[in-house]
């Protein structure tokens, strides 16, 4: 890579889900941290404030699987597409840019909770914390899941068909929680139900 580092050796490094485009994060790499990204197929940044190598994900387990790597035209900078293993963010969340501060109506990151609500659900799967309903679902097995499927959404056409759309909007989100659900009990990734409306959608 011809990358142009800046007088403190340092080029910054844009990170981007490969799968959905989601910008996660901006950090910085210098040519050592660059070198054991090529080679180790994960990214490595530089940490300016503890001026040390830090290798994403070598704590907390959420690490970055390099798919491709390209510079811009000015070859100051780094993107990086990458299929990340949890969290971008130290907070918890998917990407670091989860802070508006413009007023939209509507953007991409309005989905995002879909992304994380699955991670959760997988974390909960894994994990079975007592107490937790999601893991109640699991333990029922699948007759039990597919039953609530069935529920809400019954109880989506029902609000539908009364024309409440305050009713409407909380069934629906019922529905997704459990879809999501019924989708991680049959090992069946969300992405992969996006690539299908995707494809369906480029056919036109």
């Amino acid at each position: 890579m011809n990358v142009k580092f800046d007088e403190k050796g340092l080029v910054p490094a844009i990170v981007q889900d490969a799968e959905t485009k989601e910008v996660l994060t901006l950090a910085y790499m210098n040519e050592e941290s660059l070198v054991k990204t090529l080679e180790t197929g994960e990214t490595w940044f530089y940490s300016r404030s503890r001026q040390e190598l830090w290798h994403k994900g070598a704590t907390s387990g959420n690490t970055q699987s390099v798919v491709s790597m390209k510079y811009d035209c000015d070859q100051d900078a780094v993107l990086v597409l990458v299929e990340p293993k949890g969290p971008a963010c130290h907070t918890g969340a998917v990407s670091c840019f989860s802070q508006e501060v413009t007023e939209r109506k509507s953007s991409l990151a309005d989905y995002q909770i879909l992304q994380s609500l699955e991670q959760v659900i997988i974390d909960r799967e894994r994990e079975r914390p007592d107490g937790a309903y999601t893991t109640y679902l699991f333990e029922k097995g699948v007759d039990k899941i597919l039953k609530k499927v069935g529920e809400e959404s019954a109880e989506v056409i029902i609000a539908a068909k009364n024309r409440d759309k305050e009713e409407l909007k909380w069934e629906a989100a019922d529905l997704l929680y459990h879809l999501q659900v019924l989708l991680v009990e049959q090992g069946l990734p969300f992405s992969e139900v996006l690539k299908t409306l995707e494809q369906r959608h480029n056919k036109g």
